[in-house]
């Protein structure tokens, strides 16, 4: 079993509760936007890291995180990428990705709407986890942990980070 922590859109923001919240996490994951390396040290530091770069991330940041991450964890096969869209309305060749190599989990960033769904069509299951940053326009920022476990997806809880 594995526990992740889940975020996006930082936009070079780190909130200091994300350290507690993700005090018990196996990993952290960032579905892009990270905004500076800075940022990415810290939590790398933490906890054992993985992200994708988003549409606001320079070269420095573009350098050590790819666009497209696919890999498989607890028997769960993942792929995240930063703009992705949401199960009927996925963004340019993403749906072409997803059908290429189907995970279990799609996870992506950008809209900063936290939005947790099936599709049903593509049997996995989609996450945006909104966005912990200061930028952008929500009036929420939020983080994801779960848990993965024999190929099952389970305790998922939604972070509401304080003003």
């Amino acid at each position: 079993m594995k526990k992740i922590g889940l975020m996006s859109d930082t936009h070079s923001y780190l909130h200091p509760d994300v350290f507690r919240y993700f005090d018990k996490v196996d990993e952290i994951w960032h579905a892009g936007d990270i905004g500076n390396t800075e940022l990415a040290d810290k939590l790398e530091a933490f906890k054992p890291f993985r992200a994708v770069y988003g549409n606001i991330d320079g070269a420095d940041v573009r350098v050590r995180y790819p666009l497209n991450l696919h890999f498989e964890l607890e028997h769960v096969k993942v792929y995240i990428t930063h703009i992705g869209g949401y199960p009927g309305k996925y963004a340019p060749g993403v749906k072409d990705e997803l059908l290429k190599n189907t995970p279990k989990l799609f996870i992506c960033g950008h809209s900063h709407i936290l939005k947790v769904m099936p599709d049903p069509a593509l049997k996995l299951l989609h996450i945006n986890p909104g966005a912990c940053g200061i930028q952008g326009w929500h009036k929420v920022k939020t983080l994801l942990r779960f848990e993965l476990s024999e190929g099952n997806i389970s305790q998922l809880e939604v972070i509401e980070l304080p003003k």
